[in-house]
């Protein structure tokens, strides 16, 4: 079940990291580009340690 979740958290960063993406290619001025470029590194971080989480529930479901 931890797993499960694990994953889902992974998938859930993975979509938010690239809508942000998505709405930086869209013209909304500099303000907003400068917004969502901190927003995109937030949610990179946020992807990176939901995947090294991930990575730990399954060696240790694995052991």
């Amino acid at each position: 079940m931890e797993l499960a979740r694990a994953r889902l958290r992974v998938k859930r960063a993975e979509i938010s990291l690239n809508h942000a993406k998505e709405m930086l290619d869209e013209e909304c001025g500099v303000g907003i580009n400068l917004a969502l470029c901190g927003r995109i590194r937030s949610e990179q971080k946020r992807v990176v340690e939901a995947r090294k989480r991930l990575m730990k529930i399954a060696a240790t479901a694995s052991a």
